[in-house]
């Protein structure tokens, strides 16, 4: 049996400062969903206003992605070495540095940039507070990390509605991203003045020591969970209204309402699930989590109850912040490393789900190409499954 590590030393700190500090990782979640779907409401006027076709657009959104990849890698290193109040004020700061270029600058290739930027920035968000919640509630941080997780979703719900009402008083789209400075600056303030959890030991950790330090044991099959998973969740996001209108002649409106019911089945089950895992275990409600959501994609898709697709969303909404806990709960030394490198594939599934939808759409049609979603699902509950009889047999988890 592997010894517990310490969660944050009581005695250094005032529960007051555990409380702020937890504030702090929940509003860091509300403004990383927040900032990361300001992107869509605001895109259609930043085409017209460049004068730019659609796939240009893309390739602009395609620089957060690539600076989300970098920082989750990068970021676990420096948390490692240097402790997570310095990734926490270097997220805030790419944010910042972000969200003025991307608001201010004229071309797509500048505009792009700044968006790597702001990817950086979410990128150690995703790092940050997962990492703190997990130093300051060692036993119950499969709980906390799914209710931080729903900050994540009222952010994501509420940019669109945000933007959208701001475009009705006449606010261009520039102007729009501008009110992100107001949240990203009390969250740096706030990080420069709080005490943060550090590690017990300074890491020697490079990157000639990632591979052996984060790829040993059954950490693969947990990356690999967590980038199908991830991949299935943003595939579905990203199509599910073009899937419906296009595939099985749903309406513009009942489609839009389809993934807002989507958004918020994952923030109600986040809400709940905390509770459940706290309960049942990491592994077993990842296990349960995974089949009842393959079960509700197959009778969405496979039935005319395609309101069952939406519903999934419920039971994905345990699936990544448990990982997150199960992750830490049996690997400690250099944990900040290992998790930048499992949500270095959380990412690269997030890049990975909507192309492959895309490309089996083209290839068979979008009825058969929105299928990779429950695909993906499956591949989720076979990982999960592995890892989950690797357990049975004597590891601990």
């Amino acid at each position: 049996m592997k010894s517990q590590p310490r969660p944050f030393p009581m005695q250094k700190t005032s529960k007051l400062n555990i409380l702020l500090l937890t504030v702090i990782c929940f509003f860091a979640f509300f403004i990383f969903g927040f900032t990361d779907n300001l992107k869509g409401p605001t895109l259609p006027p930043m085409i017209a206003e460049l004068n730019i076709d659609y796939g240009t657009g893309g390739n602009i959104f395609f620089g957060e992605y690539l600076g989300f990849l970098i920082a989750t890698l990068i970021t676990g290193i420096l948390a490692d070495r240097f402790g997570l109040k310095v990734v926490m004020a270097l997220a805030a700061v790419f944010l910042f540095l972000g969200v003025g270029g991307y608001s201010g600058l004229g071309t797509a290739a500048l505009l792009g940039a700044s968006l790597f930027v702001i990817g950086m920035g979410l990128g150690a968000f995703e790092l940050g507070p997962n990492a703190i919640i997990v130093s300051l509630y060692h036993e119950q941080k499969g709980l906390y990390l799914n209710l931080m997780a729903v900050m994540h979703g009222l952010g994501s719900m509420l940019a669109p509605l945000f933007a959208d009402w701001l475009f009705g008083l006449g606010v261009s789209w520039r102007e729009v991203y501008r009110w992100d400075f107001l949240p990203i600056g009390i969250l740096l303030l706030s990080t420069l003045i709080l005490r943060f959890p550090k590690p017990e030991e300074k890491s020697s950790l490079d990157f000639r020591a990632v591979p052996q330090a984060a790829f040993g044991e059954r950490l693969p099959l947990f990356y690999a969970a967590m980038t199908c998973y991830v991949a299935a969740e943003i595939g579905l996001a990203s199509w599910l209204v073009v899937y419906l209108q296009d595939a099985r002649a749903v309406s513009v409106s009942t489609s839009n309402q389809a993934l807002a019911l989507f958004f918020g089945m994952l923030m109600a089950g986040r809400l709940l699930g905390g509770f459940v895992v706290h309960q049942l275990g990491y592994l077993h409600s990842i296990l349960l989590a995974a089949l009842l959501a393959v079960l509700s994609l197959a009778a969405g898709i496979f039935t005319e109850m395609f309101i069952f697709i939406p519903v999934a969303g419920f039971f994905f909404s345990i699936i990544f912040p448990t990982l997150t806990a199960a992750v830490s709960d049996e690997h400690h030394k250099n944990l900040n490393t290992i998790l930048g490198v499992l949500f270095t594939f959380s990412g690269l599934g997030g890049m990975l789900g909507p192309w492959l939808v895309a490309w089996a759409g083209d290839l068979f049609g979008l009825r058969i190409g929105f299928m990779a979603t429950l695909l993906l699902a499956a591949l989720t509950l076979l990982f999960t499954l592995l890892l989950f009889r690797m357990n049975r047999h004597g590891q601990s988890a």
